[in-house]
């Protein structure tokens, strides 16, 4: 089943939403296809992104398939609103030492502050090396710490 496209001025703010994270650029993170409710990151992996052995640090692969919820969540946002993480569930399912990597992350749930949204992450040949299930909450400004 098809996901509805984005209008262009909501595909372009999320855009320039990707480009102000320093974090995606420090790690290489890139933007991929968008839809509502739907958001693709890509990685390609670096020798950066690996541990002493030589496989690609969990770390890497949480912050890819974080990115990749946040911005499926954000697809689904007015422009005065934000969110933010409240958990992550991974499950790493192959090593990883090379290639290039695709977080798709989709919402699955959408309620009036909370989401839950399901990621599969996959390597150039579509193999599944990662799943994860991650919430977000809205937030403002009166909420959050100061």
């Amino acid at each position: 089943m098809s996901q509805p496209s984005l209008d262009v001025d909501r595909l372009q703010r999320i855009r320039d939403a990707f480009a102000r994270v320093p974090y995606a650029h420090l790690i290489g993170l890139e933007i991929g296809e968008m839809s509502d409710g739907v958001a693709t990151v890509n990685l390609k992996v670096r020798d950066q992104h690996k541990q002493n052995l030589g496989v690609v640090h969990g770390g890497a692969i949480a912050s890819l398939i974080d990115t990749a919820s946040a911005f499926a969540v954000v697809t689904q946002l007015e422009p005065n609103e934000q969110v933010t993480t409240t958990d992550l569930t991974i499950h790493y399912l192959r090593p990883i030492t090379d290639g290039s990597l695709s977080a798709k992350a989709r919402v699955i749930r959408r309620g009036r502050r909370l989401f839950v949204i399901q990621v599969e992450v996959t390597n150039d040949q579509q193999l599944l090396l990662a799943t994860a299930v991650t919430g977000y909450i809205k937030i403002s400004y009166k909420d959050s710490a100061t």
